[in-house]
């Protein structure tokens, strides 16, 4: 019935009309919110983290640092709704829930004890003005890349939004108010030059020394050594951002290092999958050409301590229902050029065919370029993942010394996503690395390989995203 109405609405209303109702609609969701709980981000110290790519990773790496300084974190992005020792996976599919969720959830922070709020906000949420009537503390800006073109109408409009979230803090009744960019996007000047109280850009060029391969990475801040075990150069500056904050808040580099070599992982992002399998099997969140390309970068590192070329076998999808296809070619692209193997599967097709999806992917990959194999394509994705497993064994088979960190599966696009979206607004279950973990376990059980190592830590625990 409710779709019936709303189909009606949108097909009866000009556009501008409609707009302009949703937008005074959400306003007033934001300010219903905001009254019957009472503006509880007056009571709390409330941090905002946004861009296009790094947020959730900042916002859990920034938690993690706060909590060992002394601090008590709630955490609101698109993996969990954290509230002191309480943790819930984020199933809404949403990093910015609506509803007057926001509202609800700091004034649950405030009540639970918390000091500190952590919230990803994004473009989307912007749009629908989720941010209003929160009163920001700080802000970081991780980065801007292309995304929601065709939701928001054009690049720009998506910038806009995003900026949407800079002017709240710009509007917020706290003192003193922080901005933190990274130097390293054009997009920052914008940001730095807000006025609030304290802008404080990052770079790493001026953290020297500094490095990162797959295995994690360092960084210099505060004349103290930084490290962290998640891979690549992207998962450095995600560190640094949350270190540059903390240390604003008073939090010394010590506290800051020790903090960051206790993350061992971050749930759908570059989490590696390990049930003893001899090769490395990863899976990440990247669904954005900048991101995808992360990624494998980060296993393909020349910083690499392999000495051979790293065999790369990627399971790589995009989101149906006319989200962003611009850049299904691109990531297509971008996947034959640095893959020795590419799967192509289902990710969300929601209400569009998924073959069409497939072929415009694939139009990014020629047939014969770069001397590579066409891709394999496999709509379904348990059975996508499971050949990946099969082909990496083959591969492994025969291999001694480390076998596993000579081949590697990278898994992209879902990351920690709770369901598959398909037709008529229906949703399966669903979890990359659950998956991943059975499929696995049952290559292994089928005699598929003989397992190089036994592991039983966290790390295997299917419940360990939450």
């Amino acid at each position: 019935m409710a779709r019936s109405v709303r189909t009606f609405v949108e097909a009866a209303v000009p556009d501008p009309i409609l707009a302009r109702m949703l937008s005074v609609y959400h306003y007033g969701l934001a300010a219903l919110g905001a009254a019957l709980y009472n503006l509880p981000s007056r009571e709390l110290l409330v941090i905002g983290v946004t861009g296009t790519k790094g947020k959730t990773s900042v916002t859990e790496m920034l938690s993690a640092i706060l909590e060992e300084a002394g601090f008590t974190t709630a955490v609101m992005n698109s993996i969990r709704f954290k509230t002191a020792d309480e943790s819930k996976p984020n199933l809404t599919r949403m990093s910015m829930a609506g509803r007057m969720f926001i509202q609800k959830f700091l004034r649950g922070a405030v009540d639970a004890g918390c000091t500190v709020a952590i919230l990803e906000m994004t473009s989307e949420g912007a749009r629908q003005h989720r941010q209003r009537f929160i009163d920001l503390d700080a802000l970081v800006f991780t980065n801007l890349a292309p995304e929601h073109i065709e939701s928001h109408g054009s690049y720009e409009a998506y910038r806009d939004a995003k900026f949407e979230i800079g002017r709240q803090l710009a509007r917020s009744r706290k003192r003193p108010r922080t901005i933190v960019a990274n130097a390293d996007d054009r997009e920052s000047a914008r940001y730095l030059t807000l006025p609030v109280e304290s802008a404080l850009p990052f770079t790493l060029s001026s953290h020297e020394p500094y490095g990162a391969d797959e295995h994690g990475g360092f960084f210099t801040f505060d004349d103290t050594k930084i490290s962290i075990h998640l891979p690549g150069e992207f998962s450095l500056k995600n560190a640094l951002a949350a270190a540059v904050v903390a240390r604003a808040l008073g939090v010394r580099g010590s506290t800051i290092a020790h903090a960051l070599d206790k993350v061992k992982k971050i749930p759908g992002r570059a989490e590696e999958i390990d049930v003893g399998q001899p090769f490395t099997v990863v899976v990440d969140y990247a669904h954005t050409p900048d991101s995808l390309k992360a990624i494998y970068d980060a296993y393909t590192s020349p910083s690499t301590s392999l000495g051979v070329k790293r065999k790369l076998i990627c399971v790589l999808g995009a989101t149906g229902g006319g989200r962003d296809t611009w850049k299904r070619p691109v990531m297509g692209r971008i996947a034959h050029e640095q893959c020795d193997t590419v799967i192509l599967t289902d990710e969300d097709p929601y209400d569009e065919d998924p073959q069409k999806i497939i072929e415009d992917i694939a139009h990014g990959m020629p047939a014969g370029a770069g001397g590579q194999k066409k891709p394999e394509v496999i709509l379904d994705r348990r059975r996508a993942m499971r050949r990946a497993f099969e082909l990496a064994h083959e591969y492994a088979r025969g291999q001694t010394g480390g076998a596993q960190n000579k081949i590697a599966v990278l898994i992209t696009g879902k990351g920690t996503d709770p369901s598959v979206c398909g037709k008529n607004g229906l949703q399966t279950p669903w979890s990359d690395a659950g998956v991943a973990r059975e499929e696995l376990e049952q290559l292994s059980k089928a005699g598929g390989y003989t397992p190089w190592d036994n592991h039983s830590g966290t790390e295997n625990n299917p419940d360990s995203r939450n």
